[in-house]
């Protein structure tokens, strides 16, 4: 198995992405190998400033980074020699079996749906995270971002993608899927709610629960996989950082907010594209690295993609 890494994006690169690759060689099979996209003198200059032995990765040389605050597709297509071009192209060759970064999100957005691709049948891809519950175990919230309109159909597939990574990554038996809504009774919330609701009562694709409000995201009795459009995902997304961020700024040690540190979890994967493709923070640091690589390998070595287009259909 080979995992692309960019070396070259995000606020602390490129450093911290390569101690956080290096933290993950003490973690991973010797039939693993951590593929670095980035500018190769720098790559091996921080590597033996750093006592990183430099021979564990491959390298890929790449001559151009896509910023931050550059347009996604502009800058996709006018730098062919960037670091998240690159990673994908030799993604879409199958030079490398998955890809992640925590670089120019939008940039991502644009290698995962223009040169990966959706999935036969997926309607809309989709992005995936953890909701920390409260008897230590997780849920999975989606979408967090790429679609901020969606119909009924597209949530209705949400509802498949997300029950096939909570089993399939999470080991989650069977798993329950609410739609996020204002209030739990059936005929509840907006047209796009009630006409979601409608789809997912009747289906036999996954074990839909019902309507679940914001006041059960987090609670160990309710859903395992949360669905909802990536406008109000986001906004759940965001909010839920903001707490460890808030037990911190008041000195709070808690072993439950704790798990509302990003880093913990390192990046979350697209859905219901040909590939693995996992997005990380862009302040993320070595941690976050480690752990965004970990969750990549265990995504890849689950064959999401296969799996989704099976269930898929068999739902036709």
């Amino acid at each position: 198995m080979r995992i692309g890494i960019d070396v070259m994006g995000g606020d602390n690169a490129p450093l911290e992405i390569i101690k956080g690759a290096a933290l993950v060689l003490e973690n991973i099979d010797t039939n693993i190998k951590i593929v670095l996209f980035g500018d190769n003198t720098q790559i091996k200059t921080i590597c033996k400033e750093n006592s990183i032995d430099s021979s564990q990765f491959d390298i890929v040389h790449t001559t151009e980074i896509i910023e931050m605050h550059e347009h996604p597709a502009k800058a996709f297509q006018g730098k062919p020699d960037s670091s998240i071009t690159k990673g994908f192209e030799y993604l879409a060759h199958e030079k490398i079996d998955a890809f992640a970064s925590v670089g120019n999100t939008g940039a991502m957005l644009v290698g995962a749906m223009m040169v990966i691709k959706p999935l036969e049948g997926v309607i809309r891809p989709c992005l995936a995270t953890v909701l920390p519950k409260t008897d230590g175990k997780d849920a999975i919230l989606l979408d967090v971002g790429i679609n901020p309109d969606c119909k009924p159909e597209v949530l209705l597939q949400y509802g498949i993608l997300g029950s096939i990574y909570a089993s399939e990554v999470y080991g989650i038996k069977n798993p329950k899927v609410g739609l996020l809504n204002i209030g739990s009774e059936e005929g509840k919330g907006n047209q796009l709610a009630r006409s979601t609701y409608d789809l997912m009562k009747d289906t036999k694709a996954f074990n839909f629960i019902g309507n679940i409000e914001g006041s059960d995201l987090f609670r160990s009795d309710v859903a395992d996989v949360v669905v909802t459009d990536g406008f109000t995902g986001n906004i759940v997304l965001k909010q839920s950082e903001s707490i460890y961020r808030l037990t911190k700024k008041r000195n709070i040690d808690d072993e439950y907010f704790n798990r509302f540190n990003f880093e913990l979890y390192g990046g979350t994967p697209v859905l219901g594209i040909n590939r693995t493709v996992v997005i990380g923070h862009g302040v993320s640091k070595a941690m976050a690295i480690k752990n965004m690589i970990l969750h990549t390998i265990d995504i890849e070595k689950a064959k999401m993609g296969r799996k989704i287009a099976e269930r898929l259909k068999e739902n036709k």
